[in-house]
């Protein structure tokens, strides 16, 4: 048999399994003597525990302020679930178990135990012992006991090549050679062995990607997964499901790959699999069945099925005996023997006691004593010195491999590797800083060195720090992105934590230097900051030192916390109080001392204190404009002047020194380097933090989805006994045979609507462009559908059968498609997307509506306009009863892994296309993929029953079971290219397709499933070398199908249409659906508490610690600008909330795009205006509580009509950050880019309102277009209005302008031209009839700060106020228009 295997063509199924062979054996053995490392894995009497979570209560918006609800609800702890029952089994060296069981049976968690990965449970009780080690000394060798999980966790900007050279780089053993280059070449052989393995030796260069990112196949990314899991050269491997996604030839190909791993290496293997076929079954060795925790079988994988029968469960002929086996415990699924109807185990308790009863249990018993026998001391000792021999220079304990600066080097490249992975969005970041920075340093340009440049320059160095920290805040994002890679890679033994973290540092640095380089030379010579290497140099280091210490903040910060909701919140708290507390908005002397210690632990603080220092030390700054009194016609002498409202003048000096300055500011020259180092220092903590919290990063509970339903929905509900389920419904059953509907299911089944139409496809080919050329996905393909006719499509991997449904669904929206496609024997109604339905293979819903929700939702929008909306609800509990979906209708559809399972998603995607009422047909993409044995063959009996009362079905399907293929009419059978091989009836047992393939030389064997043997005839090993689509068009059954679809497209074409086209594109008004829409989404919002609540309490915490930051403000020149800055610091509050708010729009917006939209439920317009109307209500909350925490605290006036006026403005601001942040996500093609535009459009909005410059020093380009049309210069000019005109000014003692007048002259004699001319206009003297020490205040009042400000009259404040709502309505107006452009008509079908 070898011989033979050796002789077929490499990347044949049955060859992998014997390189493998082969090559493994070469794998373990190093150039010295090898030591096997063989393990083994014996447990008794284990119990899990977990806190039982069925079905919570999800409270909303309102009912989660129920105090007294909450209190209850604390005081009812949640009781255990047991999720395994004392479970036990030995799998020793060379052996292979399969563990089966339905979802929820506990397979995962048994995989997850036996791995070692032990948190996350309430409780694990009973003895697992690895060879003759207990579990607790098994930690060290983590690397060796791995598990396979479901899901596949990659960077997606990797290449396949490139994931597997970090894998198979960090698990070379020492002993693979006697120096590094021997080493590197067989690392480099595993790596090519590993991937011909599995055969995707084709992927190296393609990118892995996910669903944003394109990379390869789902299959293939599977694939990708198992070999990496494999590149762990462990002892010990749990597979959980490893078969989901891929084709019945590469499922078939994996199980014999680990087949002849274990048996060459003596691994012991342990795996879970659904719809496992009988070819896969029969390679292992055992069998291990669980029902709902309970173990009712494990034993020799031969012994199984005879058990079963014997207690007189039957077995179809042609079943799959794994789905047998798990249906056993199933009232619905099982057939009994006759005979045997009084005594069979009913239930998984008596199936135990069977279990126990028997003599393979008492012969199983006799294993557990594995690890006290000699043979298992012997092979853990050689195991523990084999594990040791592969260390590169590591302590005896250490689970890693290789050394720890190989580690680094490993974590290092890939980093680069990722970012290069995905350079463009590394370039776009590139880009936008060099744009900010020419921008800014524009807005800044050419800074004056007197006293009107010190503001100026200030802002300059402020906004240098507060743009690279705010670059910096996507760490936070990234740590939760990379997280469960990490974590992976943790319990594969891969690397240390630490390691990877001082990769990500090292990969920093020269991003960092090409960041700031590309922002600080710009930035610093625009400004006109002093022009020497010494300074420039200290500002780039100073900046350097800034970033990367942000940067390391924010990675702990990510690290730091377990869900992405508490990062963000801190995160956000981070930047304000970094804004804040530098030492710009608030300088350091006027902080108060409950705050002030805010500036010690803010790192941006000691930068600022540097840059200013590096700055204004050893330079003369002389007094101008208003800061020079009395200036003007006649005011010449310096004698006779003086600086006013500057820190660290001298009184009577026209000039002060830089230092002077610093020094009023608690600033000094000599604090550069000093702060370097502190800098350096929060840095090293940072660092520490980040690396001691990776460490701790678990993965989460393997508990399951759990199941909420909403406070306002929640009842009781009664469960019935199983067993009057089984007296009820199924007492046919017992007895082998399909029972007779009762009649409840027979008035819902005439209550389905029936098809009568006839759907027909002819000569169909659809191409698309590439860089390659065109093309073709689906060439010359014709069939039908006709009423009551259950059609599958099938085919392998890439045949195009996915593409085939989305064409004939016209779901399509690039490329060419040729040929015709015809209802009745016309074109496709205008009707025709909202008559036909569509089940995609994503389950794609609104996750925060019950199932009935999203039922009603659909039935609602999408019958015809005429029918009664009594009649359309009573039509939707038909469908909850056909679907068995009573005990569901009031639970939360949620997100996969959050929720509903699979399966219960997936009959909820069929049901919403069913209360739709589909006249014409259903399509529906792989209903089964992911679905266990028994859900599938539920599934497909459901879309049985549906086409037999009169319904046209099209389905794909994935390795269907003998039973599952059985339901099926016909078969439209393609291969790659989407090319036809046959198409055709199926015939009973599918013996026409059989007679077929039997005729052209590849006959069915008689125990072989029909539907796999198909695929590898077409696609696989079996396939002769044939040209099967050629041997189908010069068949007979070909012309006899073109003959019969011509008759049948004429005769139809002859008849009047069986279907009536209104002639709506909807079938609903357009006010209803702005109703309907509106409530959904409004609910789904008052649903989502977390998205709520972070809103409210940002804005809360915000309004507080704004309000106390600058509270009770007073009337000096100073407190002048913090009114300023207490203002400015309220329109922060947007930026968190808009990074909050995208992802959550562009979820909604993919949600509509991907199937309601294409569906034609409802309108582009609806859509839009739901979502705005939804966020209404929460926006007015916000202002009124930041309002209320914020507006008195700061001290502002009383008097009801500014206090009004100012929270109007505020209202009208939330509407507005809205409305910005809903139309840049509208036309966003991702989240990233979203959050990549967001700080830009913000940031010049920020630095253009007249604030940070003021408007007389904007740059004359800027201030003549950009400073009038940016809303929040009125929105801040209108507040500052209401809140300071008139306001008095009290000058405090150093603001003053004291001077002495010439020969003993009266103050205001001295003063009377200059109080009268336009400089002095709005000053104030204190006291103007001394003739000694003349004291000026710069400003009378608050208006006169105002005109300085461009505001130039009280009115001014609801001129702003208008114009603010102007902008408001413009902003949702742009919302409109994206999603306008978004949603044009998609490319119409071409028809030759």
């Amino acid at each position: 048999m070898a011989d033979e295997r050796a002789s077929m063509e490499e990347g044949s199924v049955r060859e992998a399994p014997w390189l493998m062979s082969k090559e493994a054996r070469m794998e373990r053995a190093g150039p010295g003597e090898s030591r096997p490392r063989q393990l083994g894995i014996t447990w008794t009497e284990l119990t899990v525990q977990a806190v039982a979570a069925d079905a919570a209560i999800h409270d909303n918006f309102a009912s989660q302020y129920n105090i007294a609800q909450r209190l209850r609800d604390k005081r009812t702890k949640p009781p255990l679930k047991t999720i395994l029952d004392r479970s036990h089994g030995c799998v020793k060296p060379g052996e292979m178990l399969l563990v089966l069981g339905r979802p929820g049976s506990g397979c995962t968690t048994l995989l997850s135990v036996l791995a070692n990965r032990r948190r996350g449970y309430e409780s694990v009780k009973g003895c697992v012992h690895y060879g003759a080690m207990p579990a607790e000394h098994a930690d060290q060798y983590r690397g060796q006991i791995v598990m396979n999980t479901e899901e596949e966790l990659f960077f997606p900007s990797l290449t396949v090549g490139q994931t597997m050279d970090f894998a198979t780089r960090l698990k070379v053993p020492l002993s693979a050679g006697p120096n590094k280059s021997s080493r590197e070449r067989v690392r480099q052989e595993t790596r090519d062995f590993l991937l011909r393995s599995m055969g995707i030796s084709h992927t190296h260069s393609t990118k892995i990607g996910d669903a944003f990112t394109r990379g390869v196949s789902g299959g293939e990314r599977k694939r990708v997964s198992i070999v990496e899991t494999l590149a762990t050269r462990g002892s010990i491997y749990c597979w959980d499901n490893s078969t989901r996604g891929l084709d019945a030839s590469n499922a078939l190909e994996w199980a014999r790959a680990v087949r002849a791993m274990t048996d060459v290496l003596g691994l012991a293997t342990i795996a879970t699999l659904y719809q496992a076929s009988n070819n896969i079954y029969q390679l292992f060795d055992k069998v291990l069945i669980l029902d709902g925790g309970k173990q009712i079988f494990y034993g020799p994988m031969k012994a199984a099925r005879p058990f079963m029968e014997a207690l007189g469960f039957a077995c179809q002929e042609g079943a799959n005996i794994a789905d047998y086996l798990t249906g056993v415990t199933v009232p619905t699924e099982r057939r009994v023997m006759p005979g045997y109807e009084n005594t069979f185990p009913r239930n998984a308790a008596e199936l135990k006691a069977a279990y126990e009863a028997s003599s393979i249990y008492t012969q199983m018993q006799e294993e557990y004593a594995y690890p006290t026998t000699d043979e298992a001391w012997a092979t853990t000792q050689l195991f523990r010195q084999g594990a040791s021999d592969e260390k590169h220079n590591l302590p005896p304990g250490s689970p890693w491999t290789v050394s720890f600066p190989q580690q680094v080097r490993a974590c290092v490249r890939r980093q680069y590797q990722i970012i290069w992975g995905d350079r463009l969005s590394f370039i776009i970041k590139q880009v936008f800083t060099m744009l900010q920075a020419l921008v800014m340093g524009s807005l800044f340009y050419n800074a004056p060195d007197h006293s009107g440049g010190l503001f100026v320059k200030s802002g300059a160095l402020f906004f240098s720090l507060i743009y690279n920290a705010l670059l910096a805040m996507t760490e936070v994002a990234d740590s939760f992105t990379g997280r469960p890679i990490l974590i992976k890679h943790k319990y594969f033994a891969f690397f240390h934590p630490g390691a990877f973290c001082i990769a990500q540092i090292a990969a920093d640095i020269p991003l960092v230097l090409l960041q700031v380089t590309v922002f600080g030379v710009i930035m610093y010579f625009l400004v006109g900051l002093t022009a020497t290497a010494a300074h420039f140099f200290t500002y780039f280091v100073v900046l350097v030192a800034a970033t990367m210490c942000m940067t390391a903040l924010f990675r702990a910060v990510g690290a730091a916390f377990q869900r992405f909701d508490g990062a963000a919140k801190m995160a956000g708290l981070c930047i304000i109080i970094a804004m804040m507390y530098t030492g710009y908005m608030i300088q350091k002397p006027d902080m108060h001392p409950w705050f002030v210690w805010l500036y010690w632990l803010n790192p941006l603080s000691y930068a600022f204190d540097s840059l200013l220092s590096n700055e204004f030390h050893g330079q003369r700054i002389d007094c101008v404009g208003p800061n020079l009194v009395p200036s003007g016609p006649g005011y010449f002498d310096p004698a006779f002047q003086s600086c006013a409202g500057v820190s660290g003048a001298t009184p009577g000096e026209t000039w002060f020194t830089g230092d002077q300055y610093l020094a009023s500011l608690s600033y000094g020259y000599t604090h550069i380097w000093r702060n370097v180092g502190i800098l350096v220092a929060w840095w090293v903590l940072y660092v520490t933090i980040t690396i001691v919290a990776t460490s701790r990063w678990q993965a989460a509970s393997e508990g399951g989805s759990t199941l909420l339903i909403p406070r306002e929905r929640a009842k009781r509900q009664a469960t019935r006994d199983e067993e009057s389920v089984i007296r009820e419904k199924h007492t046919c059953a017992i007895c082998g045979v399909r029972g007779p509907v009762s009649a409840p299911e027979d008035r819902d089944e005439q209550a389905l609507i029936k098809n009568t139409s006839l759907f027909t496809w002819q000569n169909l080919s659809y191409s698309v462009k590439t860089p390659e050329g065109e093309r073709v996905l689906l060439d010359n393909v014709q069939g039908w559908v006709k009423p009551g006719m259950l059609g599958a499509l099938m085919g392998s991997s890439g045949a195009g059968k996915t593409t085939l449904l989305d064409v004939l669904a016209q779901r399509k929206t690039e490329g060419t498609v040729r040929g015709s496609i015809l209802v009745d024997g016309r074109p496709l109604p205008v009707s025709f997307q909202r008559s036909a339905g569509y089940c995609e293979q994503l389950d794609v819903h609104e996750p925060w509506a019950t199932v009935r929700e999203a039922l009603e939702f659909s039935a609602l929008l999408r019958q015809p306009r005429d029918v009664p909306r009594e009649e359309k609800l009573k039509y939707v509990e038909t469908i909850i009863d056909l679907l068995e979906l009573h005990d569901l209708a009031d639970t939360l559809i949620g997100t996969p892994g959050a929720g509903l399972t699979i399966e219960q998603r997936k009959r909820v995607t069929i049901g919403v296309e069913l209360v739709a009422k589909p006249s014409i047909l259903i399509f529906l993409d792989e209903p089964t993929s992911g679905l266990d044995g028994q859900s599938a063959y539920n599934t497909v009996r459901f879309l049985r029953k549906l086409a037999d009362v009169g319904q046209a079905v099209l389905v794909t399907i994935h390795q269907p079971s003998a039973q599952v293929f059985s339901f099926f009419d016909t078969l439209l059978l393609l291969t790659n290219g989407g090319k036809t091989v046959y198409f055709g009836d199926i015939g009973r047992d599918g013996e026409i397709v059989k007679r077929y393939f039997d005729r052209y030389g590849a006959p069915c064997p008689e125990d072989a499933n029909l539907a796999e043997h198909m695929i590898d005839v077409v696609s696989g090993p079996l396939s002769q070398g044939k040209d099967w689509t050629q041997v189908w068009l010069q068949s007979p059954e070909c012309e006899a199908v073109t003959r019969e679809l011509d008759e049948l497209v004429r005769t139809a074409a002859s008849q009047p249409p069986r279907t009536v086209d209104d002639g709506n594109e909807y079938a609903t008004t357009l006010w209803e659906q702005l109703q309907l829409v509106t409530a959904r989404t409004s609910l789904s919002l008052f649903r989502n508490t977390e998205h709520v609540n972070n809103k409210i309490a940002l804005h809360i915490i915000s309004g507080l610690f704004n309000g106390f930051s600058f509270f009770q403000i007073g009337t000096s020149v100073t407190d002048l600008q913090m009114r300023l800055f207490t203002i400015f610091n309220f329109i922060f509050v947007a930026p968190g909330i808009i990074n909050h708010m995208q992802p959550l729009f562009i979820q909604r917006r993919n949600i509509f795009e991907t199937r309601e939209k294409k569906a034609k439920m409802y309108s582009w317009f609806a859509f839009t205006t739901a979502l705005i109307i939804s966020e209404l209500p929460y926006l007015v909350i916000c202002a009124v509580l930041y309002f209320a925490g914020w507006y008195f605290t700061v001290g502002f006036p009383a008097q009801i009509s500014r206090a009004g006026s100012t929270l109007f403005l505020m209202l009208m601001f939330e509407f507005l950050y809205t409305g910005i942040g809903q139309f840049e996500a509208a036309y966003a093609p991702n989240e990233l880019f979203a959050a990549l535009v967001n700080p830009v459009v913000i940031g010049i909005l920020v630095a253009f309102c007249g604030v940070l410059v003021p408007y007389a020093q904007i740059n004359p380009f800027w201030r003549h277009w950009l400073y009038w049309i940016n809303p929040l210069n009125y929105l801040i000019g209108g507040m500052l209005v209401f809140s300071s005109w008139q306001t008095e000014v009290t000058c405090a003692p150093q603001e003053l302008a004291v001077f002495d007048p010439p020969n003993s002259t009266v103050c205001w004699e001295y003063l009377e031209n200059y109080l009268r001319s336009p400089m002095g206009d709005g000053v104030r003297l204190v006291n103007p009839y001394d003739t000694a020490a003349c004291k000026v205040c710069p400003y009378r009042d608050g208006s006169v700060y105002l005109k300085g400000l461009n505001l130039m009259d009280y009115y001014y404040g609801w001129r702003n106020a208008g114009i603010v709502v102007i902008f408001v309505f413009s902003s949702y107006a742009l919302v409109y228009l994206f999603m306008k452009l978004r949603t044009r008509k998609s490319k119409r079908v071409k028809m030759e």
